[in-house]
């Protein structure tokens, strides 16, 4: 079958790199690619693997309540204001 293909630029320099290093010519070099494309797309969708971020304990509280700014900046400076 034949057809005209407008490539972008980043996918044609993509497309001579390889040629040049496979030494094949640019038709086959895209029905390779075409091929190997498609499979993936109609193949099975990969599931992604589900991150969990890790958990580690802090420690209790140092101060008595975190909506008290003043007295949590004080306890973390160093301040007494016992």
């Amino acid at each position: 079958m034949r057809t005209t293909l407008t490539l972008d630029d980043d996918v044609a320099a993509v497309l001579n790199r390889l040629r040049r290093m496979r030494k094949v010519s640019l038709k086959q070099l895209v029905n390779d690619a075409l091929r190997a494309g498609l499979q993936q797309l109609s193949g099975p969708k990969r599931q992604k693997k589900l991150y969990r971020t890790p958990t580690v304990s802090a420690g209790r509280c140092l101060v008595g309540s975190l909506d008290d700014v003043a007295d949590v900046l004080a306890v973390a400076e160093g301040e007494d204001h016992s």
